[in-house]
């Protein structure tokens, strides 16, 4: 979908779709599509492995897209307003579970809660629910060299029903709601000089308020890709596209603030990037005992971080890129985060003593040839 700064937080991906456009005039156009991005005519005969009563005449594991863009473009200023609806099929997620599509994990972050694995069956008499996206993409360069960039977006999916999950201290457990509602506001301000481009960057997201009766405050997302830093989210040779690596960094639940400089170049070819961001969480603590880890694990699907407001990282960049010849490249990229989270929030959250935490870094050399 329509974004800036940072890169799209819900839907980053390849899908099979019918797409037509229209352009009034050199300041407006419109954009609309359907697309399918899941369908396995799941056939489980199985009622126990079915969320739906239904027969298997009614395979209801679609998930149906129906979307409107609207480019406009003025001087100095462009942005696309749009909106997207979404038909989640009931047995979409039982399908999706079970890795019926794209690897070993199905990059759909819709459901409501951080689901403990020990998560328990949704109860639900719906086919199919409802989902509802929108956002509005900004890029200012009226004042170039400066350059501007806002991007906000909103999601809904709609209740499908109520669910058993476990709390991972306890071992109660507790019934929750299926809703998932949320938003995300990222912006990024940049200034080009001679030898590089200094800029800022920042983004604020809903999160979990604690309570799993009323469903999820975190924005859902269906295949996102954040790319403001180089670690977790990435610009850089692809590391965090959800179609090579099941990396679905939506930043749900976070905030964050960050310097970088990109395109730094002293001697002919050679490019460097550097990048500082630090990262909090909006999520309540207490949802902290019903989520595996911080990690960010949601039932099988990693869509960033899990933080909550106790938590934080700091993440440090850097990328460097030799244009050895017209068609080949090296790419050395040097990764670090210091691992903030908070100790007792994680620990009170386990019944053992499994909880452990460490700092993470990346050291990434690729050699690129292209043709």
């Amino acid at each position: 979908m329509p974004n800036v700064a940072g890169g799209s937080a819900v839907l980053f991906d390849d899908a099979a779709a019918v797409v037509a456009n229209y352009q009034f005039n050199e300041n407006v156009g419109l954009t609309a599509f359907w697309a399918r991005l899941f369908n396995d005519n799941w056939n489980e005969s199985s009622a126990a492995n079915r969320w739906s009563p239904d027969d298997d005449a009614n395979y209801q594991d679609n998930v149906d897209l129906f979307a409107l863009m609207l480019p406009l473009t003025f001087e100095g200023v462009k942005l696309t307003p749009w909106a997207m609806y979404g038909m989640i099929g009931v047995n979409s997620w039982d399908a999706m579970d079970n890795g019926l599509h794209m690897g070993s994990y199905p990059p759909y972050s819709l459901r409501p809660y951080p689901l403990a694995y020990n998560g328990g069956t949704l109860d639900t008499d719906k086919s199919y629910g409802s989902a509802f996206w929108a956002g509005l993409p900004i890029a200012v360069t009226a004042f170039d060299p400066l350059n501007i960039e806002v991007d906000i977006n909103y999601g809904y999916v709609e209740s499908m029903g109520r669910y058993d999950v476990q709390q991972l201290n306890s071992g109660a457990w507790r019934r929750g709601d299926t809703q998932r509602e949320g938003w995300l506001v990222k912006a990024l301000v940049e200034y080009k000089l001679d030898w590089g481009t200094p800029g800022i960057f920042g983004w604020y997201s809903s999160g979990d308020d604690g309570n799993v009766k009323n469903g999820s405050e975190r924005m859902p997302t269906m295949s996102g890709c954040a790319n403001f830093m180089s670690f977790m989210g990435d610009g850089n040779y692809g590391w965090g596209d959800p179609r090579l690596y099941d990396r679905n960094l939506t930043y749900a639940g976070t905030w964050g603030v960050g310097l970088r400089i990109h395109d730094m170049s002293f001697v002919e070819d050679l490019k460097h990037s550097f990048r500082v961001a630090y990262w909090g969480g909006t999520n309540s603590p207490a949802m902290a005992k019903y989520v595996k880890d911080a990690y960010g694990w949601d039932n099988g699907t990693p869509e960033g971080p899990y933080l909550t407001t106790n938590d934080g990282l700091l993440e440090f960049n850097l990328v460097n890129s030799y244009q050895i010849y017209e068609n080949l490249e090296a790419n050395l990229e040097l990764s670090y985060i210091v691992n903030m989270v908070d100790d007792d929030t994680w620990k009170r959250s386990y019944r053992n003593d499994s909880y452990k935490k460490q700092d993470a870094w990346k050291a990434q050399l690729i050699i690129a040839y292209t043709f």
